[in-house]
């Protein structure tokens, strides 16, 4: 395959789309960030890109529950043409493409239903409360990326350092069946450890109280992902808070940030494909 294209939305309260968008690029994609207007007004459309990046932010100012109003405008939004959005974000799927969910954007996926979407329905199963520690948390973890390859977002990546920032990700599962499930399938592909790497509900190091200590989850198809952590955040080693002593005794390390191979990963799986 050609050139990958890459779609990060902007406006509304997103605003960690220049970092997102610089991920991308590092890992060889052309990107166009827009507007999420322009593309409910029909003025961009989906159908053009390979991955569907919805960035961290505050969208609505988190008003009504972190990601509710912006899940509820793309979920129940018609375009120009006369079709829901959703049904266009599903024949995207069906068409091959990938989908991104980065804090906020995870909110959103799972408040729209297509995480984990277990039962296949599209309804919300799950949804990310507020952190049980009552204060919004801005803090480097580590985390663990489950021994099965579910999506090709993560392959080949065991534990990587990434930065939270949110007041609302502690995963709540809707009842036992939805949980079974999601584990059965090890849909909850990331979760929060411990510097032994061993995943982790103690805080500070699971920093929300996620069931499952889950940081991230993805569908059956591997084609969406949302997380918590930041990875367009770490795209240099520079980025991290203990680079000097990182660099100091490993200084034959990449220079590049743990969080990128997220990206390069999608990007060398597209091409690939």
């Amino acid at each position: 395959m050609g050139e990958v294209r890459a779609l990060i939305v902007t406006g509304l309260g997103i605003n960690c789309e220049e970092e997102t968008t610089a991920a991308f690029r590092l890992a060889g994609a052309r990107t166009d960030t827009v507007h999420l207007n322009a593309v409910l007004f029909g003025k961009c459309s989906i159908r053009d890109y390979d991955v569907l990046t919805l960035p961290g932010g505050f969208s609505f100012g988190d008003d009504l529950g972190a990601g509710k109003a912006l899940a509820n405008r793309l979920r129940y939004r018609k375009l120009p043409s006369g079709r829901w959005f959703f049904d266009e974000l599903l024949d995207f799927l069906r068409r091959g493409g990938f989908i991104l969910g980065i804090c906020n954007g995870f909110q959103v996926l799972v408040k729209m239903g297509l995480l984990p979407n277990v039962n296949g329905d599209y309804e919300q199963e799950v949804t990310l409360a507020a952190n049980a520690s009552g204060r919004f948390e801005d803090r480097w973890c580590r985390v663990r990326v489950a021994a099965r390859d579910v999506t090709p977002f993560l392959a080949g990546t065991g534990v990587i350092s990434l930065p939270v920032r949110h007041g609302e990700g502690r995963l709540v599962v809707r009842d036992s069946a939805v949980e079974e499930r999601i584990v059965a399938q090890s849909l909850d592909c990331l979760s929060y450890c411990d510097a032994s790497g061993r995943p982790t509900a103690a805080y500070p190091a699971n920093p929300n109280g996620s069931q499952l200590n889950c940081a991230g989850l993805c569908d059956a198809t591997g084609r969406i992902l949302g997380l918590m952590p930041h990875p367009e955040a770490h795209l240099s080693v520079y980025n991290h808070p203990d680079w000097p002593r990182m660099r100091r005794f490993h200084p034959e390390g990449s220079e590049e940030g743990e969080g990128l191979k997220l990206f390069r990963n999608v990007v060398e799986h597209i091409k690939s494909g």
